[in-house]
């Protein structure tokens, strides 16, 4: 997928490193990505990938290394802290409350509050505010969703990703991380997932894709970067580069010399 990243860097990673205990997760990782690009994230299990974004997303403070966001040093010791920074994830399991409707979940701990102040007081809930915003949100995305009193048990996979990610966006997020948002999806929820991504990317919001789907970040992300052992060994154009290459990457058959080598 071939799209116009904007010229400004939305984050920044410099020297990443992460410890637990005698285990080295993370050894002096570092990329960027641009605002409106989407960058896979690949590794083999136990590479790092998770560590990286749990880093990135708040749930565990680097030990060392910078976090930058839209030029800024930011310190992110809580996921608070990261969505302050403009950083929202849309984790596997979606973080969703199955027997919510749409509007409830993506206003989730960030309900809107009754404009009464008597109400307000009671802690009654502005309902019609939060589904017009819900709406707006889902429409953004051009995701046709049957109903917005549906329970999000009712919706099928790629509706509830939609739901996600506009959970995400509707935040006002400059990066979205999205853990493998294909895998227990069919051919058809897939290439509508792939189309949010699009969608996403092409309003300027950088996106960090994990994912095991060699094809589905051939056919979605600008740039791949490859952890290998908790580093960062490789930062490629997914243009330049076969399914074959990442696997090699991914592997540590191939180095990102040798890749650029045969590539040229």
């Amino acid at each position: 997928m071939v799209r116009t990243a904007l010229d400004q860097v939305a984050l920044e990673l410099k020297g990443i490193q992460k410890s637990f205990g005698a285990v080295t997760a993370l050894k002096n990782v570092s990329f960027k990505i641009n605002k409106g690009e989407v960058v896979g994230l690949l590794g083999d299990n136990g590479a790092g990938k998770s560590t990286l974004v749990r880093c990135i997303s708040g749930i565990h403070a680097p030990d060392k290394g910078e976090i930058r966001v839209n030029d800024k040093q930011v310190q992110i010791t809580n996921p608070e802290q990261a969505r302050d920074a403009g950083i929202e994830t849309v984790f596997q399991d979606l973080a969703m409350v199955p027997e919510f409707n749409i509007a409830d979940n993506l206003f989730l701990n960030r309900e809107i509050k009754h404009k009464n102040p008597i109400l307000r007081a009671l802690g009654w809930l502005d309902k019609k505010a939060m589904e017009k915003r819900a709406k707006k949100a889902i429409n953004r995305l051009n995701s046709r969703i049957p109903s917005f009193q549906a329970q999000i048990q009712s919706l099928s996979g790629g509706q509830r990703q939609a739901v996600a990610i506009a959970r995400a966006v509707n935040w006002g997020a400059d990066i979205v991380i999205m853990d493998e948002p294909t895998a227990a999806l069919g051919v058809e929820q897939s290439a509508q997932v792939n189309e949010l991504i699009n969608v996403i990317s092409s309003q300027g919001v950088a996106v960090l894709l994990i994912s095991h789907n060699m094809q589905h970040v051939i056919d979605t992300c600008d740039r791949a970067v490859v952890l290998y052992q908790g580093e960062s060994v490789a930062d490629v154009s997914v243009s330049d580069v076969s399914k074959e290459d990442l696997v090699a990457l991914i592997t540590g058959a191939k180095t990102a010399l040798q890749v650029s080598a045969s590539a040229a």
